[in-house]
């Protein structure tokens, strides 16, 4: 992931329930999904040619990114001639977790200008993103660039049909050799390119992620090596963790919800949407397994013994990363992109604030953990359908110049803005960002288009590189094996429209509104009510596929 890439909202966005859209295919409740076998879009995709240019510090172990603690001394132009130049302003939807940024816009302007245009921005709140898709997509209405997170089209009803309705089929333009027009874009991962496959065809530019891992708990490291508190290395250290920073008189509880890392703790698969294929060769969901059950009975009693915030405990809600970064809790369980955008807010207050990642573990000596994976690329930008060879290929050269790596002067300028204005040089020559840049910047061209992944430090955290990196070399080692890896899966409706339901009941028991014993009927609802029938559906895909 770029250098400030945000995506502090991925665990919640995660969980959240299923949207329709009409997209002129809208949900039909039988609906039985749909598979991809990614592994056979091997003639669609472009032909890779490694852009990098600078040899890591800190080497990732597959699928982890490599990091950079240094930055570079001597940059390059990665592209002479100017993307845009037909003189049109073109259009483009991203998302963005913040305050909203000003319509005139020194850092927009001065990215467009270097591509020889200018680029009309409609920003929105990636909380409320999905509701914006939905009216857009609905009412066929798209700009020439639309960026999709992946957690945004789970949500859309039979995108793999609607996909082809609004969007260009890329294929014609970066199949193969075809791809040596728009070079940068040729240097993107080839797994996110096969990513972006729907229906036999490229459909769109992938975002490739830095990490396989969606999420991981973090902890207050400066405050608990303050009070002695050793960090957790099991379920039973962790429960410890809790009591010992709970104290209600003090405004102060030990956790958000951290569920999804309990489970992950426990063992309990979810890398496919909770579905895993068992020794014997059944295909069976964690809702059906003993890990499961440990977990959420672990985590009952947590929320029981209210060592969680009681606004994230109860309906009223509230932000966990303020409570974190306050000290209200601490411990939860965030997006591994939010590490570095808080470490840096709360270390420029100069107040000693230090967040960690938790080393992975298992509940105990006997249970190995494990890690759920992500798909190769985290989101996608789309070229909105007819509008000729020749926008498409503009669009295109936009698109090849937002995938400049690391190392470049386009990478800079996008990431950091122009020096003087938007940044200052510290002793080594490493950007420093100012107030005017986190005025203006809100991931625009870093959301429009993907680059290849890497996790750079900067002048206020010198060692998250090797932090983040170091976590997630560990963390390969738990890396959940999936089943349907490399085949693109669209969810039943079935499964779809009794997911957000059946975690709610899960919510329910979690914070004493049911017993513990309800659980049994909770799964037995949701085998009947369209479970066994995905069940059925995965398994042809497996059969399909020979696994």
């Amino acid at each position: 992931m770029s250098a400030s890439t945000s995506r502090r909202t991925f665990l919640g966005l995660a969980g959240l329930g299923v949207a329709s859209v009409a997209m002129g295919c809208s949900k039909k409740p039988g609906s039985t999904g749909t598979a991809t076998n990614a592994e056979q879009a091997a003639g669609v995709v472009p032909t890779f040619k490694d852009s990098n240019l600078i040899t890591p510090d800190v080497k990732g172990i597959r699928p982890m990114a490599d990091g950079y603690v240094k930055y570079p001394a001597n940059l390059v132009d990665a592209i002479t001639e100017k993307a845009i130049t037909s003189g049109k302003p073109v259009t483009a939807t991203t998302p963005w977790w913040g305050p909203a940024p000003p319509t005139s816009n020194k850092y927009v302007e001065a990215v467009g200008a270097d591509m020889g245009g200018t680029i009309t921005f409609s920003v929105q709140d990636g909380n409320t993103y999905g509701d914006k898709l939905n009216t857009m997509l609905g009412a066929r209405d798209v700009p020439e660039l639309t960026c999709i997170p992946g957690w945004e089209i789970n949500k859309l009803a039979r995108f793999s049909d609607g996909v082809h309705v609004l969007f260009e089929d890329l294929t014609p333009y970066l199949a193969g050799d075809k791809a040596s027009a728009y070079p940068l874009l040729a240097g993107l991962d080839t797994a996110a390119w096969k990513d972006s496959v729907w229906g036999g065809k490229l459909m769109g530019v992938p975002f490739p992620t830095d990490s396989p891992y969606p999420t991981a708990l973090f902890i207050r490291k400066d405050v608990a090596d303050q009070r002695g508190i050793a960090t957790p290395t099991s379920l039973d250290s962790l429960y410890e963790f809790g009591k010992k920073f709970t104290n209600p008189d003090k405004g102060e509880w030990a956790f958000g919800d951290i569920f999804l890392e309990v489970l992950q703790i426990c063992g309990a698969p979810g890398s496919q949407n909770g579905w895993t294929k068992a020794a014997d060769g059944k295909v069976i969901h964690r809702y059906e397994t003993e890990q499961y059950k440990r977990a959420l009975e672990w985590m009952a009693r947590v929320y029981k013994e209210k060592l969680i915030h009681p606004d994230l405990a109860s309906s009223k809600g509230g932000d966990v990363t303020t409570l974190f970064k306050g000290g209200k809790i601490f411990s939860y369980a965030t997006g591994l992109g939010s590490w570095k955008e808080t470490q840096r807010e709360k270390t420029r207050e100069g107040k000693g604030f230090n967040m960690q990642a938790v080393k992975v573990f298992g509940a105990d000596a006997s249970t190995p953990p494990v890690r759920w994976g992500g798909t190769p690329s985290i989101m996608w930008t789309f070229v909105k359908k007819g509008l000729g060879q020749d926008r498409t290929q503009e669009l295109l050269r936009v698109l090849n110049y937002t995938a400049a790596p690391f190392g470049t002067k386009e990478y800079e300028l996008q990431n950091y803005g122009v020096e003087g204005t938007h940044f200052t040089r510290d002793a080594n020559g490493a950007p420093k960002t100012n107030e005017t840049f986190t005025k203006e910047f809100a991931n625009q061209f870093i959301f429009l288009g993907g680059r290849p992944a890497v996790v750079v430090s900067d002048p206020d955290l010198p060692t998250y590189a090797q932090d983040l990196v170091g976590w997630g070399n560990d963390a390969t080692k738990y890396l959940e094996k999936d089943p349907w890896a490399g085949i693109k899966v669209e969810t039943p409706s079935s499964q779809a429209a009794i997911q957000q339901p059946t975690d709610d009941k899960v919510t329910d028991i979690l914070r004493g509104r049911r017993p513990l014993s309800d659980f049994d009927k909770v799964v037995q609802e949701w085998r009947a009510g369209g479970g066994d029938q995905a069940r059925d559906f995965y398994a042809k895909v497996l059969a399909d596929n020979g696994r």
